[in-house]
C-alpha cells in the first residue's frame, strides 16, 4: 500500500510523536519509585537499574535500527518496533516480580528507539539545509514534551490506580503510535538506495561510523551537553521528594523548567536556522549550557538554601543552550555519511544512550544526595562537551589542510 507524503507540519507531528515514546518510557514511573521498591522488595539502587535495563538495550539496539532501515526501508522497522514495544509494556504492567520487570524493560528498551533513530533518517531523506534543520527542531520540540508530561501522567496514574497503571499508560502509547506509523508514515528510502542487511556489513559500517574521529567527538559532545541536564533527570526522585520536599504529583516542578528550556531552544534554533551557520550555533549553545552549569555551582557554593525558583530558572537557561546546539550537531554528524544516514543516526543514538545510561545508572546514584554535587557534575559534563567540540573542529581543520597539500 502506497502512502503519500504528509504535509510538513503533519510530518513533524508524526515524527515528533513517534520519537516521544523513548523519553516517555524513562521517567513516567519516577513518581512510583518508592511504591515499587516496597511492592517488589528491592532497594533504591536496584530499582534505579530498571532505568539502566531500559537504556543499555536501547543504546545497542539503536545500532541495528538504522542499518536495518537502510536495508528494508524506514516504514516496516518503525511499525514492527512500535508493536514490539507495546508487547514489552504489557509485560511490564503484569510483571510478578523484580526480575520479570527488568526483563520486560529490556524488551521496551530494545524497541523504543526506532522513533528517534528512524525519524532523524526520514528527515534527512526528505530535506536538506535550513529546511531539514527547522524540521529537526520542530520534531525535537514535540519530542521534548514527553519528559515534561511523563512524570505528571505517571504521578496521577500511580496515585489513582497504583504503580502498574503507569506501565498500562505506556502500553496505550505504544498501541497508538504503532497504529499511527502504519496509517500515516510514508516510505522515504527507495528500493534502489537500499543496502543489503548483513551482520558483517552491519558491524563493519557501524565500526566505520563510530571510529570516525570527527563523528565520535561530535556524538560525545552532543550527548554530554545534554548529560549536564540528564544528571538532574536521573536524580528526579531525590530532588523532588528529598531536597525540595514535594510529593508524587509534583515532578512537573523539575521537568517543566527543563523541557520549557528545550522548547525555547528549539524555537530559537528554528528562527536562526537561516541566519547563523551551524558552527556558530553550536558555539553559542555550548556557551549558554556552560554558563548555566557554572552559575549553579556558584549559587550552591554561596547560599545554604537555594530558592527552588532560582534552581528552576538556571535549569531552564542551560536547557536552552543544550537544545540550541543539538540540531546543528546532529545534521553535521549525518552529513559525514550521506550514503548511510540510518547508520549514522543509529551511531549518534548509541553514543547518547550509552552516556545517558551511565549517567542514570552510575553517576546519578552517587551524587543525588547533595544538590552541590549535582551542580559540579553538571559543570564537568558541560566542560567535557566543549572539549569534544573543540577536538572535532581541530580534526576537521587538520583533514582539510591535509587534503589541500
Amino acid at each position: 500500500m502506497q502512502h503519500k507524503l504528509p504535509g510538513y507540519a503533519m510530518l513533524a507531528v508524526l515524527l515528533g510523536g513517534l520519537s516521544m515514546v523513548s523519553p516517555f518510557s524513562i521517567d513516567t514511573f519516577f513518581p512510583a519509585f518508592h511504591a515499587m521498591e516496597r511492592a517488589l522488595g528491592v532497594n533504591a539502587w536496584q530499582l534505579q537499574q530498571a532505568i539502566t535495563a531500559y537504556m543499555l538495550p536501547f543504546a545497542f539496539a539503536s545500532l541495528v535500527h538504522g542499518p536495518l532501515s537502510d536495508a528494508v526501508g524506514r516504514r516496516p522497522v518503525m511499525i514492527w518496533g512500535m508493536s514490539l514495544y507495546t508487547v514489552g509494556s504489557i509485560a511490564c504492567t503484569f510483571a510478578p516480580n523484580y526480575e520479570s520487570l527488568i526483563a520486560a524493560r529490556v524488551i521496551q528498551g530494545t524497541t523504543a528507539g526506532v522513533g528517534v533513530v528512524i525519524g532523524r533518517a526520514v528527515i534527512r531523506d526528505l530535506y536538506e539545509g535550513a529546511r531539514a534543520q527547522r524540521l529537526m527542531s520542530i520534531t525535537t520540540m514535540i519530542f521534548s514534551i514527553a519528559p515534561a508530561v511523563a512524570p505528571i501522567i505517571g504521578g496521577w496514574a500511580h496515585v489513582a490506580f497504583g504503580w502498574r497503571a503507569v506501565f498500562a499508560v505506556m502500553t496505550l502509547c505504544g498501541l497508538i503510535f504503532a497504529v499511527s506509523a502504519w496509517w500515516k508514515l510514508p516510505e522515504t528510502h527507495p528500493l534502489q538506495a537500499r543496502v543489503p542487511f548483513k551482520p558483517r556489513n552491519l558491524v563493519a559500517t557501524s565500526a566505520t561510523v563510530l571510529r570516525h574521529p570527527e563523528f565520535l567527538m561530535l556524538a560525545i559532545a552532543a550527548a554530554v551537553n545534554f548529560g549536564s541536564l540528564a544528571v538532574y533527570i536521573g536524580s528526579a526522585p531525590a530532588i523532588v521528594e528529598m531536597h525540595w520536599g514535594k510529593g508524587e504529583t509534583d515532578y512537573f516542578m523539575l521537568f517543566l523548567p527543563i523541557i520549557s528550556g528545550i522548547l525555547t531552544g528549539a524555537v530559537v534554533s528554528t528562527v536562526f536556522a537561516r541566519r547563523l551557520d551551524l558552527l556558530r550555533q553550536v558555539r553559542i549553545g555550548m556557551v549558554i549550557t556552560f554558563v548555566g552549569a557554572l552559575a549553579r555551582v556558584l549559587v550552591h557554593a554561596s547560599v545554604d538554601v537555594v530558592p527552588i525558583p532560582l534552581q528552576q530558572g538556571l535549569l531552564y537557561f542551560s536547557a536552552i543552550g543544550a537544545q540550541f546546539a543539538f540540531p546543528a550537531l546532529t545534521l553535521r554528524m549525518l552529513d559525514l555519511f550521506p550514503a548511510a544516514r540510518g547508520t549514522a543516526a543509529a551511531g549518534q543514538s548509541f553514543m547518547a544512550l550509552l552516556i545517558t545510561a551511565f549517567t542514570f545508572g552510575m553517576v546519578a546514584p552517587h551524587v543525588l544526595s547533595h544538590l552541590t554535587w549535582l551542580a559540579w557534575t553538571s559543570l564537568v559534563y558541560a566542560c567535557l562537551a566543549s572539549l569534544c567540540w573543540y577536538l572535532s573542529r581541530r580534526w576537521h581543520d587538520t583533514q582539510a589542510i591535509t587534503q589541500h597539500v
